[in-house]
């Protein structure tokens, strides 16, 4: 028995997709670094955020909508997951080596949580949010219709 696979919808080798959409490439690397400093994706100049968090509605240097992202929960959960990664080998190299009383863990390790989460969520946040741009995903693809969600159909019958 022998199985045939459709190659033809394949792209050629090399042929990246934003070439045969002829959208303009873009730098993933360099909108995440820019992204990182809370810079606008496309020109690197104007800032990404308006307060802590918020992000600004369009770049006030070039204009560029940024608006359409969806961040959403991801932000915190990278945070998370590298602050985790940084606080526990710490926590546990401390705890093998000195064996401190658990009130010293706390009066540590609490406060250092705290302000790594802080100091971490504005640049992951601005590289996500620089991902999606680099990417044309989500509002930032303008060969895409509007990225809303449709309404729930469910709260007609309520």
């Amino acid at each position: 028995m022998s199985v045939q696979y459709k190659t033809d919808l394949l792209a050629p080798a090399g042929d990246s997709p934003l070439q045969r959409t002829n959208k303009p490439d873009r730098k993933v690397g360099r909108a995440i670094l820019r992204g990182i400093g809370g810079k606008c994706p496309s020109c690197g100049t104007g800032g990404l955020f308006g307060g802590f968090l918020a992000t600004q509605p369009a770049c006030d240097h070039c204009g560029e909508a940024l608006h359409h992202h969806r961040a959403d929960d991801a932000p915190p959960y990278f945070t998370i997951t590298i602050v985790g990664h940084i606080i526990i080998p710490a926590l546990l190299a401390v705890e093998v080596f000195f064996r401190p009383e658990i009130w010293i863990h706390m009066v540590i390790w609490l406060p250092l949580t705290v302000l790594l989460a802080i100091m971490f969520m504005r640049p992951v946040k601005g590289a996500l949010v620089n991902l999606q741009w680099a990417l044309y995903m989500h509002g930032f693809d303008p060969d895409a219709g509007e990225d809303i969600p449709h309404p729930d159909p469910a709260a007609k019958l309520r």
